[in-house]
């Protein structure tokens, strides 16, 4: 369904260059992703490969940055959507002389994924006459590479780095001028008529020079193959079509090549302007892809759950419970920092991830939890599986006493209560497989015993009789929104469940989000996934109609754009903030709408 941009009404404006970040809907083929603004500009896609350098980056430099427009010569306005069940997404721009309608699709073939990226962005008059710029600009992956032009017998070809590409149009598309920095040309259109601009690109690889009728076309199959996909869909409960919308998005995260999730498909972005929270999500997290795994499987992809599950056991065994890994399956090299301006002048921005040095016990939680959804779902581990979780639950019954980074990933070492509580949540669920014959046994009572000792160490230390709540770590009376998620896991008193989510309700509760935990107000957004958190934390304890009316609220403040959602939002304003598409806004969304319905496994 199109709805305007801005909400509100009015045209699309840059600020400064920059577009809210809202304005973006992301596109993908299950390689890469990239993001289409409101006013027809492709601003950031990282080719051929999700974590690849940027071939366009005027997100994070809109002066300098490379950019693939198509946007109306005069004053316009923009309607934009995804077509249903479906992530080719379309903008309707309306001018004083007539309407077009601009479709986009990172392109898929009849048998799947093709071979080389190919982006297509088709033109067609819906009324009177529309003008429209055509601007290709080619990035320099930050100032590290020059790009240039070739021509040779077959076409002309553009290259930056180790990355080649084709720039191919229709008849209609008139090229105006062009040089080693940039393609510039027009396109009239009126009822009835219809062009196509497109980029075919691949990285040490040679290119088909693609016929355009055929890029034309295979916007139709990749429509039709993502609504197929949405059709399996074994989802039938409440609020399916924001569930089937964050299943797209999740899909679209999911790297095909290997199974890996990657937490977001952006480096960089903002969790406060001007702040230098700008971290780079184009990575796999255990955390994540054991979250959007559980997802998979509430949704019916048992495919998709399957091979993300794979690609995690295959990771564990190679590298032991690290935080992150390369969509590759390798380890994440140390932060660097580009010289890049960043989305609205927010600095540094980032390459690589430290958090990849850290220890978090909550990897635990996430690696056995997913475990046990999965075979509690009908799915069976192999035996090689088995053993190494049944070494991971060891490990987990001897270090949990250790401190840990928690996770939110702070510099701070401390024994955090919810990494606690994914200690006991690992050894609850490994003695559940094993009682069940899905992981050996021979340990299982040690397994208990951990468990119970460290349930008994939360309940001493961690909770706060003047706070009513479990506080995020032992002497502190700061709240953690993370701890709602205790309610899922099944820990402990519900009592004090209630209690601690009642408490981060009214500390950390701001419109209709929620902050991660007290004092970070001053430095970053609310985490949407937090408030879906505390949503189906809520279900689960018995208050599903005061749940549901928070969870239609969040929902209604994130309709803002075509239902690409970031990682924060400005309570004040509603501004997204943060990477995006963010894995864990749209998989806490589903998991918190699946809840509400009742629709389990």
């Amino acid at each position: 369904m199109l709805k305007p941009f801005p909400r509100t009404g009015g045209s699309v404006e840059r600020e400064d260059g920059y577009l809210p970040l809202e304005a973006y809907a992301a596109l993908g083929e299950g390689r890469s992703v990239a993001l289409s603004g409101a006013d027809g500009s492709i601003d950031w896609w990282c080719c051929p490969n999700l974590d690849s350098p940027p071939l366009f980056d005027r997100l994070l430099s809109p002066h300098e940055g490379g950019y693939f427009s198509v946007t109306p010569v005069d004053p316009f306005t923009s309607e934009i959507g995804y077509r249903d069940g479906s992530n080719v997404h379309e903008t309707v721009f309306t001018t004083a002389t007539g309407k077009a309608r601009l479709t986009e699709s990172l392109n898929s073939g009849p048998a799947g994924r093709l071979p080389w990226a190919e982006l297509a962005r088709r033109i067609e008059g819906l009324e009177g006459h529309v003008r429209l710029r055509v601007e290709l600009v080619f990035g320099t992956r930050g100032d590290t590479a020059g790009p240039f032009l070739s021509t040779n017998a077959s076409g002309r070809a553009f290259h930056v780095a180790s990355l080649m590409g084709l720039f191919r149009h229709s008849e209609g598309v008139l090229i105006d001028a062009e040089d080693d920095h940039a393609i510039m040309a027009h396109v009239d259109v009126s009822a009835g008529k219809s062009e196509l601009v497109a980029i075919v690109a691949g990285e040490h690889e040679p290119l088909v020079v693609v016929p355009v009728a055929d890029i034309d076309r295979r916007i139709e199959v990749s429509c039709d193959a993502w609504r197929n996909w949405t059709e399996r869909l074994g989802y039938e409960g409440r609020y399916r079509e924001q569930v089937e919308r964050s299943g797209l998005a999740l899909k679209l995260l999911l790297f095909s090549p290997t199974g890996a999730i990657a937490a977001a498909a952006t480096t960089s972005l903002p969790e406060g302007i001007g702040g230098k929270k700008n971290y780079d999500y184009r990575y796999a997290w255990i955390r994540d892809a054991g979250y959007v795994i559980k997802a998979f499987l509430r949704l019916g992809a048992h495919a998709e759950a399957s091979a993300a599950l794979t690609w995690l056991v295959g990771r564990l065994e190679e590298h032991g419970a690290q935080v992150l890994y390369t969509l590759n399956g390798k380890t994440v090299s140390e932060e660097e920092e580009l010289d890049l301006p960043g989305y609205r002048n927010s600095r540094p921005v980032r390459r690589g991830n430290a958090a990849t040095g850290q220890h978090q016990h909550g990897i635990y939680g996430d690696i056995f939890e997913t475990a046990e959804r999965f075979v509690v779902g009908g799915g069976m581990l192999d035996l090689r599986s088995g053993a190494l979780l049944a070494r991971l639950a060891d490990e987990c019954a001897e270090t949990w006493k250790l401190k840990d980074a928690g996770i939110w990933e702070l510099p701070e070492q401390q024994h955090y209560t919810g990494s606690k509580i994914s200690c006991w949540q690992a050894l609850a669920r490994a003695v559940e497989m094993a009682e069940d014959g899905h992981l050996p046994g021979t340990c299982k009572d040690r397994w208990a015993r951990a468990r119970d000792r460290v349930a008994a160490w939360i309940d001493e230390h961690c909770w706060s009789e003047e706070k009513r709540a479990y506080v995020m770590y032992p002497g502190s009376d700061k709240l953690d929104a993370s701890l709602a998620l205790a309610v899922r896991f099944r820990f402990g008193n519900p009592d004090r469940l209630r209690a601690t989510c009642e408490a981060i309700d009214r500390e950390l509760g701001a419109g209709p989000y929620h902050y991660r935990y007290t004092g970070v107000d001053a430095e970053e957004g609310c985490f949407l996934a937090c408030t879906f958190w505390l949503v189906e934390a809520m279900a689960l304890l018995g208050r599903k109609d005061e749940a549901a009316v928070k969870f239609e609220a969040v929902i209604e403040a994130l309709d803002r754009n075509s239902g690409t959602y970031s990682e924060m939002a400005d309570p004040e304003t509603g501004a997204f903030l943060g990477n995006l598409p963010q894995c864990l806004t749209h998989l806490a969304l589903i998991q918190a709408a699946a809840t509400l319905s009742g629709f389990e496994l």
